[in-house]
């Protein structure tokens, strides 16, 4: 009996737990005259991870007018990107094992889709965030503000 009454707890608390969990899901695009869609992206207060997609709507190569979604502080962005310069696009032109990147898509190129997913805990509600391309060049005039 106890048992059962262990057994039955265990269930509700992952059936607790599965519905607490909230994916929330994001969408961007990227074009060939290196703009994004989007120059603010949210998050809602009750998401446990965030699925951001993004779209290469252009035609060009990714080698030519490759983009990429980049997330990191505020404060972090820019020595990032330019940190990314360096690796080149076989490594997304960013700079590898890099704490400071809090999520990142692969580069794409026209007419490809990518994403990725990560949990809200790499954030702090209120933090200033910034989503870039880490393409070079392309984060001066491809970024937003990232809001949770």
């Amino acid at each position: 009996m106890i048992k059962k009454l262990i057994v039955g707890l265990a269930l509700m608390l992952c059936a607790d737990l599965a519905l607490a969990a909230k994916t929330c899901k994001l969408e961007i695009e990227g074009n060939d005259v290196m703009k994004y869609n989007l120059v603010e992206m949210k998050v809602a207060p009750d998401c446990t991870e965030v699925e951001v997609t993004l779209k290469h709507v252009g035609k060009l190569a990714k080698a030519t007018m490759g983009h990429n979604w980049v997330l990191s502080k505020t404060a972090d962005f820019q020595a990032i990107a330019n940190a990314g310069i360096a690796a080149g696009l076989d490594k997304d032109y960013l700079p590898p094992n890099d704490n400071r990147i809090i999520a990142h898509t692969k580069v794409i190129g026209g007419g490809e889709t990518t994403s990725v997913t990560f949990p809200v805990s790499k954030l702090t509600k209120g933090g200033d965030y910034t989503f870039f391309c880490s393409f070079p060049g392309h984060y001066g005039l491809m970024r937003g503000k990232f809001i949770y």
